[in-house]
């Protein structure tokens, strides 16, 4: 049989059309200037940008990123220059990369994530939203929200009032029942959900016998988390109808085939940005050889034909 040769990397997240399935996760890829000489921000679907407060934030006393053995653990805590410097500084240079901007919006309170959104929603070159739900580094907001269904359903249900383009919730899989919480924000208006955030952890410094994170626990991202993200991604793709994003230890094609078949109609990578500044185009380059090897015409179809 003679082998597909151009295959169609373009998907569809609930109306939002992307150029291909890989995405840069938040706080991964800062502002799209970061990388500049190393990466390149077109080639990816879409940037998700650092996570944008009100007010600026200083973020966790250091050291906020050490290396694990199969991973890295950080606890930024939100850091950012909030959302006046961003929408003047950040984002001009970033509309300018060719790729979909996704605002990442965090804050205490329901009221200053409706507040975000009501502004962004005004913003014409960001036609989407990721809602952090589930940052474990933050003593407010964030995971405080996240945990619980019905504190879940309520900030989603507040944001979709304010908000009428594309409504991304971001699960954290620090919780008892991840499908439970899935189930209430898509019933609140979520559009899709990305899963999963870091899990907590911690490292000590033996020598000094403390933590080696100023914060004390971090988040635990890379290789190490993979099979706890499938796990949960699996789980919520037979819980909701809504589209998922796969996130968690993404770290070259194959993953992130795994995370397509497993129901993921994109994926995000974070960690695999640090080790390899050019991972998207390896990616991409292993998804399409991948879909030519099957005689695949279109990467969306990969999309949970999980055989169980």
């Amino acid at each position: 049989m003679k082998k597909v040769k151009t295959i169609d990397l373009r998907v569809s997240i609930a109306g939002l059309e992307l150029k291909n399935p890989v995405i840069a996760a938040s706080g991964t890829f800062g502002y799209g200037a970061e990388y500049s000489g190393l990466a390149e921000p077109g080639d990816f679907g879409a940037i998700i940008t650092k996570t944008v407060t009100l007010e600026p934030r200083p973020g966790n006393r250091p050291p906020r990123i050490c290396e694990t053995s199969c991973g890295m653990l950080n606890s930024i805590g939100l850091a950012n220059v909030g959302f006046a410097v961003f929408r003047e500084d950040k984002l001009p240079a970033l509309i300018k990369k060719n790729t979909v901007i996704i605002a990442n919006i965090a804050g205490n309170t329901i009221e200053e994530y409706v507040e975000l959104a009501a502004r962004l929603n005004k913003i014409s070159d960001i036609p989407a939203l990721e809602l952090n739900i589930s940052c474990p580094n933050v003593k407010l907001g964030g995971i405080a929200f996240g945990t619980d269904p019905a504190s879940a359903a309520a900030l989603t249900k507040a944001v979709r009032r304010a908000y009428k383009k594309t409504l991304i919730v971001k699960l954290s899989p620090n919780v008892s029942d991840i499908a439970g919480i899935a189930r209430a924000v898509e019933s609140s208006g979520a559009d899709a959900l990305s899963l999963i955030n870091t899990l907590y952890g911690m490292a000590v410094d033996i020598k000094k016998q403390r933590p080696v994170l100023g914060n004390i626990t971090g988040g635990l991202s890379g290789p190490a988390i993979k099979p706890v993200a499938l796990y949960n991604l699996y789980k919520v793709h037979h819980s909701v109808k809504i589209p998922l994003i796969g996130l968690g230890g993404i770290m070259d094609h194959r993953d992130a085939l795994e995370f397509m078949i497993t129901g993921a109609a994109a994926v995000q990578i974070g960690t695999a940005n640090f080790v390899n500044p050019s991972a998207v185009k390896d990616i991409l380059s292993g998804l399409a050889g991948y879909c030519r090897e099957n005689d695949i015409t279109r990467i969306k179809n990969l999309t949970g034909i999980l055989k169980c």
